[in-house]
């Protein structure tokens, strides 16, 4: 059996949100698992191979299982996030909670 790939993400730190997408073309959303659980993200699926009618000479693309983990900052809203499949990129938005903020502390004395 193969070993799970990691498809090729990005994650970005926007003002309430942060936006993880992942690269997976040709994945149908019913091929892909989105779970959150212990601050923990982890998408994970299936690319399933294709029928060939003819020899396959060259292959570079991923097949078979993937798996992609991150660890989600503190201040994750983890009830409310969001996954949408769109052009063969998988969006995840995780919104910010005000939890987990830096504050400024005075010191006295």
């Amino acid at each position: 059996m193969a070993e799970a790939w990691a498809p090729a993400a990005d994650i970005e730190d926007t003002e309430d949100a942060y936006l993880l997408e992942l690269e997976l073309p040709g994945v149908d959303r019913d091929q892909i698992t989105v779970e959150v659980a212990d601050g923990e993200l982890d998408v994970h699926g299936e690319v399933k191979e294709k029928e060939h009618t003819g020899a396959v000479r060259h292959r570079t693309r991923h097949i078979g299982q993937f798996d992609y983990r991150t660890i989600l900052p503190p201040n994750s809203d983890t009830e409310h996030i969001s996954a949408n499949l769109t052009n063969g990129v998988l969006t995840v938005k995780v919104p910010k909670t005000g939890k987990g903020k830096a504050q400024h502390i005075e010191i006295t004395g």
